[in-house]
C-alpha cells in the first residue's frame, strides 16, 4: 500500500471529484451549456422493467428462408446446365430444400450426378427415374442456412432500432428460430412492432400490359404473370379502403439489396413525403439497363408484395435514384426510409409474445427501490454507529463513498440499471461494511492484548486484509460467472454486485485506513472509539 498520506488522499479526492462529475448528469436535469462541450453527459441507464417499454419474442420463418435460398440455387443449376450445354425442360423447386430437374435426355442424368456433384456438394441426388432427377439440401447446408437466417434477422433489426434511435435495445438470438427484443424508453408500441416486423423486401417488376386485371378471372393467368396490388389507406383510421390490382411478370429485375442510401424528401408542389432512394455502383448500372430497355413500360415498385407505384419508364435514367412515392404520412416515410437503409429481413418474422411494460409501473418500482436502499442504507448506518461508535463513522463514510463510487461506474461503463440491479446494490449496502466489521474486531483483538492503538491499527488491517480479498474474490467469481451464463435481469444484477465489490474493497481498506492514518499523522492516537 502507498506510504505517503498526502498521495493517498489526492487520489480519493481526485477519485471523488471524478465520480461526483460522471454522475452529475444523471442527479441534474439541466445542466449549462458549456458541460456538454468538455465533461461527459452520459447518464445512468435505466432498463426495460424501470422506465417501460416493450418485451417481444418473435420467430423467424426459416422455411421461408430455406425456400428463398433453393430458389436461388435452382437459378444457378439452370445457369450451370445451360453453361455446360446440357439440354433441359425445367428447374424447379418440389418444396424448401427439394429441387426437380426434368432433362431433355434420360441419359443425361449421370452426367448431371458427376457435375452438380463436383459443383453443388451440399446438394444430395435423391433419385433418378428416367428425366426427372430431385435433389436434396444436405442437413448441414441446411443448419447453416437457418442460422444464417437468424444472425441476418438480429443484424438487420439491429440496424433499423439503432436508426429509430432507441438506447440500450436488447436482441438476443433464443432456442427454437426465436429472437427476444427488448426495447426500453418505447412508447408508441405499434410503430415499433411495424418498424422491426416489417420484411422490407423491395421489388422492381414489369407491369404486363396484355392484361386487364379489372377483368381477370381467377386461373386465366400464364405461369410468368402475377397479380398484386396497391393498397389505398384512410388517412384517419389507417384501414385500407380501397385495392388496386396490377398484373405483374413474376420475374424480378432488381431488388432492394443494391440500395446504397434511402432518405426521406418531400416534392415541391405539394409538400407531400416521399422516399429517395440512392443505388450503389452495381446497382446503378442495373437500373440503368432496365430502364433503357422498357421505355414506355410500366416500372412497378413492390415492397412485401404490395405494389406502391408503377410509373411509366419515359426514358432511360442513369445515376442509380429512384423514389417510392405514396399516400405516406412523415413519420411513414421516415420509417420505410429506415427499414430500406437497414435492408430487408431474410425471412418473415411472427410475434410470439408481446409484452408492454407501462412507465408508472418503472417509476414504482425506482420508488420502491430507492426506498429500500435508504432504508437499508439507515440501518446499517445506525447499527454501525451503535457498536463501534466513532469507527463506525468511519465506516459509514465509506459506504456513502461506495454508494457515489458504484453509481458513477454505472454511468461511466454506460451499463444499464435494472430492478435486479437495484437489488444488487442494496445487497452490496450489507456486504459493504463486512469488511470494516472484519477489520474492527481484529483491531479490538489486539487492543485486547495490550497493543497501541497504532500498532492495533496495523495489526487489524494486516490480519483481516486476506481474509476479506479471500471472501469478496470468491463472490466476485461467481458475479462474473453470472454474467456470462445469465439473461438480462440475471446481467444487471451481476453487474451492479460486481461492481460493489470492488467498490467496497476500495473504500472500506483504502480510505477508511487513510482516515486513521491522517488523524494519526495530525495528532496521536491515544485511544480508539472503536
Amino acid at each position: 500500500m502507498i506510504k505517503s498520506v498526502k498521495l493517498r488522499l489526492l487520489i480519493i479526492l481526485a477519485t471523488i471529484i471524478l465520480a461526483g462529475v460522471y454522475l452529475m448528469p444523471s442527479v441534474v436535469s439541466d445542466l449549462p451549456d458549456w458541460w456538454g462541450k468538455v465533461l461527459p453527459t452520459d447518464k445512468i441507464h435505466l432498463g426495460l422493467d424501470l422506465q417501460g417499454g416493450i418485451h417481444l419474442l418473435m420467430e423467424v420463418d426459416v422455411e421461408k428462408a430455406l425456400s428463398a435460398s433453393t430458389d436461388r440455387v435452382a437459378g444457378e443449376m439452370q445457369r450451370l446446365l445451360r453453361d455446360k450445354k446440357i439440354d433441359f425442360e425445367q428447374v424447379k423447386q418440389v418444396d424448401a430444400g427439394t429441387l426437380s430437374i426434368v432433362l431433355t435426355h434420360a441419359g443425361d442424368s449421370s452426367v448431371i450426378k458427376d457435375l452438380l456433384g463436383n459443383e453443388m456438394p451440399q446438394w444430395q441426388m435423391m433419385s433418378a427415374e428416367e428425366q426427372v432427377v430431385s435433389y436434396r439440401v444436405s442437413s448441414d447446408e441446411r443448419r447453416r442456412i437457418e442460422k444464417l437466417a437468424i444472425d441476418q434477422a438480429v443484424e438487420t433489426m439491429r440496424n433499423r432500432i439503432d436508426q429509430f434511435g432507441v438506447s440500450e435495445p436488447e436482441i438476443r438470438p433464443q432456442a427454437d428460430n426465436r429472437i427476444l427484443v427488448q426495447l426500453p424508453g418505447i412508447k408508441d408500441t405499434r410503430r415499433a412492432i411495424d418498424l422491426i416486423g416489417k420484411t422490407a423486401l423491395l421489388e422492381f417488376k414489369l407491369v404486363s400490359e396484355s392484361f386487364d386485371p379489372r377483368n381477370l378471372e381467377s386461373g386465366t393467368l400464364p405461369d410468368h404473370l402475377e397479380v398484386l396490388y396497391q393498397q389505398e389507406y384512410d388517412p384517419v383510421t389507417k384501414k385500407v379502403v380501397r385495392q388496386v390490382p396490377f398484373v405483374l411478370e413474376k420475374e424480378s429485375l432488381m431488388t432492394g439489396e443494391y440500395i446504397a442510401d434511402a432518405k426521406v424528401r418531400f416534392n415541391s408542389q405539394f409538400g407531400e413525403p416521399y422516399v429517395a432512394m440512392d443505388f450503389n455502383s452495381q446497382g446503378a448500372k442495373l437500373f440503368d439497363r432496365i430502364t433503357a430497355e422498357n421505355v414506355k413500360r410500366r416500372l412497378a415498385i413492390i415492397l412485401d408484395n404490395h405494389v406502391y407505384s408503377a410509373p411509366v419508364i419515359q426514358e432511360r435514367i442513369a445515376g442509380g435514384k429512384a423514389q417510392i412515392s405514396g399516400r405516406f404520412s412523415a413519420k411513414e416515410a421516415r420509417d420505410l426510409a429506415i427499414v430500406l437503409r437497414a435492408g430487408a429481413l431474410p425471412a418473415p418474422i411472427r410475434i410470439l409474445e408481446k409484452r408492454a411494460v407501462g412507465p408508472s409501473l418503472g417509476h414504482d418500482s425506482i420508488r420502491k427501490g430507492l426506498i429500500s436502499m435508504v432504508v437499508g442504507g439507515l440501518l446499517v448506518v445506525l447499527f454501525m454507529f451503535a457498536f463501534y461508535r466513532l469507527s463506525g463513522l468511519v465506516a459509514n463514510l465509506a459506504l456513502v463513498l461506495n454508494m457515489l463510487f458504484i453509481l458513477s461506474i454505472l454511468a461511466l461503463a454506460k451499463a444499464t440499471l435494472t430492478l435486479p440491479g437495484i437489488a444488487g446494490i442494496v445487497l452490496t449496502i450489507g456486504m459493504a461494511v463486512d469488511a470494516n466489521v472484519l477489520i474492527f474486531e481484529r483491531i479490538k483483538e489486539e487492543l485486547r492484548l495490550g497493543k497501541t492503538p497504532r500498532a492495533a491499527l496495523d495489526s487489524g488491517y494486516g490480519k483481516a486484509f486476506l481474509t476479506i480479498m479471500d471472501a469478496n474474490i470468491t463472490t466476485l467469481i461467481a458475479a462474473i460467472v453470472l454474467y456470462q451464463y445469465g439473461t438480462g435481469p440475471i446481467k444487471g444484477f451481476a453487474v451492479t454486485l460486481s461492481v460493489g465489490i470492488i467498490s467496497s474493497l476500495f473504500t472500506a481498506i483504502f480510505v477508511t485506513r487513510l482516515v486513521y492514518d491522517f488523524i494519526q499523522e495530525r495528532k496521536a492516537l491515544k485511544r480508539l472509539s472503536i
